[in-house]
Order: C-alpha cells, then sequence, then structure tokens
C-alpha cells in the first residue's frame, strides 16, 4: 500500500518547518510521503526582507537551499508555482516554469495528494490605487528585497559619478505603510546610506541629499503595538532624520512621487510599498473553497478549510478565528510556527484515525528592530502580563526569534555553529553589500 502523501504548498517559515519536522517524523520511517512545492529554489526567513533590501544582509549568505533541505529531513522539494486544485481527484496542478529569458524548462503538472496543507503566505494589497504596481517596489520575496537594494546602489552611484550637482529629490525614499517593514527598512536605511558614503561615495551628503519618508493612512505609526512604544519609536525616526507622514492616505503614485488624500505630494525617486497584505489571487474561491476579502482561505481552529478537511491552511494565507469575536490570527512570524508545531501533531495523529486538534493562539508579543539603533516591542507572558522592551534586551529577544526559526529547521547544534560562523565572518566582510 502506497504511504499517506501530505503535499505542502509554500516554503516560507510555516510550510518549511512543517515539512522539516513531517520528514523527521514521517517520512524518515516511510509512514507518509512528505512534498514541499514552493516557486523559489532557495528560503530566507521573511522578517529579514528589508534587510537585504537595504544591503545590511547578504541573502545568498542566510538563504537555505530547499533541495538541501529535503534530502537531510527526509521529504521531497519540488519547483513550481500552484495554479489550479481539483477536489473531487484531489490533485493540484502547477503552472510551467519558465527560466530568466522565459523559455519554459518544466511543464505544467499535477501532483495526487491525500492530505494537502495551503501555505503560500501573503502579498502587500495595493488596493486597487493607481500607479502602486507600476511605480513602486514590493518586499515580499527575495527577489523583490534584492531589486530594491541594486536600485538603491545604482541611484547613489549615478548621483556620485554624475559630475554635477545633486538634484533635489533625486535620492529620496518613500515608504507606504508605517507597519514593521516601513519601520525597520526606514531605519535601515539611514544607516545604510552613511555606510555607502563612508565607503567612497562620499559627494554624497546623507544629510543634505537623501530624504527617507514613511508616510502612514492611520493615526500612528507601528499600530500592532502598544501607543507608548509607537510613539519613543516615532521619536527614534525622527531623531534619525526621518520624515514621518500620519493621517496620510494615498491616493496615487507617480514617477514624481506619493499623492495623498489632502493635496500633498511627497517627491521620491524610489518608492516601497509596505501597507497591507492580501493572499495569492489564485486562492479566490479557488475550486469551491470559502475565502474572505483578502484571498485568505477560511478555516476552522484545527486548520481545516470550511469545507474539506483534507485541506488545511497556515500562516498568512489562512484567516483563522482565534476568539468568540472573530479576530484572525495575526499575520506574523510566530503564529506560523505556532500553526506548523500543531499541524505536525495533527498528521500524525489523522494517520493513527484520531481527530485533529484545535489551534490556540498564544501572543509572545511584537518586536521591530530599527537597525542597530535600538529594538522596541513589548512581550507577553503569562505570569507577568505585557512587559515593555527596548533596547538591548528587545534586540536579544529579536535575535533570538530568528534563531528559533533556524533551530527548528537545523537543530541547535547547527543554528548556534551558523552563529559563531557570522561572528567571525562580520570583521572580514562590508557592512554593507556592495554589489
Amino acid at each position: 500500500m502506497k504511504p499517506h502523501r501530505i503535499i505542502i504548498v509554500g516554503g516560507g517559515a510555516g510550510g518549511l518547518e512543517l515539512a522539516t519536522k513531517l520528514g523527521r517524523r514521517l517520512g524518515r520511517n516511510d509512514r507518509a510521503e512528505i512534498i514541499l512545492i514552493d516557486a523559489s529554489r532557495t528560503h530566507i526567513w521573511k522578517p529579514l526582507l528589508h534587510e537585504v533590501a537595504a544591503g545590511t544582509l547578504d541573502s545568498s549568505e542566510d538563504e537555505l537551499e530547499y533541495l538541501a533541505q529535503a534530502r537531510w529531513n527526509h521529504f521531497r522539494f519540488r519547483l513550481g508555482r500552484m495554479n489550479g486544485l481539483d477536489r473531487a481527484n484531489r490533485s493540484i496542478r502547477l503552472a510551467p516554469t519558465l527560466n530568466e529569458e522565459g523559455v519554459e524548462i518544466i511543464p505544467e503538472r499535477h501532483f495526487a495528494y491525500d492530505t494537502l496543507v495551503v501555505a503560500v503566505g501573503s502579498l502587500c494589497n495595493d488596493f486597487g490605487i493607481p500607479g502602486v504596481k507600476e511605480h513602486c517596489l514590493f518586499l515580499d520575496t527575495t527577489a523583490q528585497a534584492e531589486r530594491f537594494q541594486r536600485q538603491l546602489l545604482n541611484c547613489m552611484l549615478k548621483a556620485h559619478t554624475a559630475g554635477k550637482p545633486i538634484e533635489e529629490g533625486q535620492l529620496n525614499v518613500a515608504i507606504v505603510g508605517a507597519g514593521a517593514t516601513g519601520v525597520e527598512l526606514a531605519a535601515q536605511l539611514h544607516q545604510v546610506t552613511r555606510l555607502l558614503s563612508a565607503y567612497g561615495l562620499d559627494t554624497i551628503d546623507p544629510d543634505k541629499h537623501i530624504r527617507i519618508h514613511v508616510i502612514e493612512a492611520g493615526p500612528r505609526i507601528l499600530p500592532a503595538l502598544p501607543e507608548r512604544l509607537s510613539s519613543a519609536a516615532q521619536k527614534e525616526l525622527e531623531k534619525l532624520g526621518v520624515t514621518v507622514h500620519t493621517e496620510q492616505r494615498v491616493v496615487a503614485i507617480t514617477d514624481e512621487g506619493i499623492h495623498t488624500a489632502d493635496g500633498n505630494m511627497i517627491p521620491a525617486t524610489l518608492k516601497v510599498w509596505a501597507a497591507g497584505i492580501k493572499a495569492p489571487e489564485f486562492l479566490h474561491e479557488i475550486d469551491g473553497l470559502e475565502t474572505n476579502q483578502i484571498n485568505q482561505l477560511v478555516v476552522e481552529q484545527t486548520l481545516q478549510t470550511t469545507r474539506d478537511e483534507h485541506i488545511f491552511a497556515l500562516g498568512d494565507c489562512a484567516a483563522c478565528p482565534i476568539d468568540e469575536q472573530g479576530n484572525l490570527a495575526p499575520p506574523r512570524a510566530q503564529a506560523a510556527h505556532q500553526q506548523s508545531t500543531l499541524l505536525a501533531k495533527t498528521l500524525q495523529r489523522r494517520l493513527n484515525g484520531k481527530p485533529a486538534l484545535p489551534y490556540r493562539y498564544r501572543d509572545y508579543g511584537s518586536l521591530v528592530a530599527m537597525g542597530r539603533y535600538t529594538t522596541v516591542g513589548n512581550l507577553m507572558g503569562g505570569l507577568a502580563g505585557s512587559m515593555m522592551v527596548s533596547g538591548l534586551t528587545a534586540r536579544f529577544v529579536y535575535l533570538s526569534l530568528y534563531k528559533m526559526h533556524q533551530a527548528a529547521l537545523y537543530g541547535w547544534p547547527r543554528a548556534i555553529l551558523i552563529s559563531l560562523l557570522h561572528f567571525l565572518r562580520k570583521g572580514i566582510d562590508p557592512q554593507v553589500k556592495l554589489h
């Protein structure tokens, strides 16, 4: 008899951790066949993408190769992008895979499943605002983050070598959305622009020639954090010279800059959209599954989709209720981590004919790293309640979250060794990526 086939679509934090756990527990002894599918060949922890975009993190040093991870952990990896579902025959369809020149290298394929887990994450939501797709950069993937880093470096090289005075607004950056990604990127860019000047682009005076803007439609930045910490983070940004615009609803993006509802135009050459999320479009009511207005699959507390007990969803693409008021699990790495841990247990139980376990969200707080300057956030504990943290303490906790992700993938010995190697490389690598 063929082993039970579990297909996981999406190799983000939750999907990759789940595939690794199931591979170790079920794939090792052939109790189940585990297949992970992703459109990329490599993985990087999504909360680090703002560092890739700024150039303070070289993705080639921190990325994980899916094929190697699969080989080491007894699951299989298949390259491809899901674009169809056949629930009646329990199969998914993958779109053809093209190379950089647009030539097909892998044809359309179908994969049969016994259990399907959808973990495709989320994308930035442009809310249909004119000009966003045409003029803004996004930070949903490693490729997009690297594209921003190249454009930033190219803009500064062009200004440095032009042989003429730098024009007003020529090096301005505007970030729409003051959640964690937008705020963290702004702080990193302040650090990076000064490093680039120190590495030889000295005709550029960052304090004079570069303006970084953060634009938020709501009344304050970092709405997920308590107001006191939001205020502290804004003061830190302003201390760095970042201009913060709150209660400024964006109505259009043009090549010149950001247009707001009150008639303002914020000039910027580089424009980043980091406001709101949605699940990928292909999920919208896919083969009759229930989805919400931002394409998330609606799931029960067991993470099973409401219309098919054989299909689960986790992470940002799942609309999972966490209380009687109908609040949903937030789109955070900690929620995806918790859900992958639960699903690893649930899918083992299902092989033994036992029912699925309910998901209980535990909020351990939120942390926002503002480059090398500071980290702010709140930690949630059952005994201590909510505790505000900042500075070195918060920075240590922030870094430990990434170490927990690495430990889930590699085990603690290798995670500690990776940290040691990174520490040793600091003395020989530049502080910012220069290519």
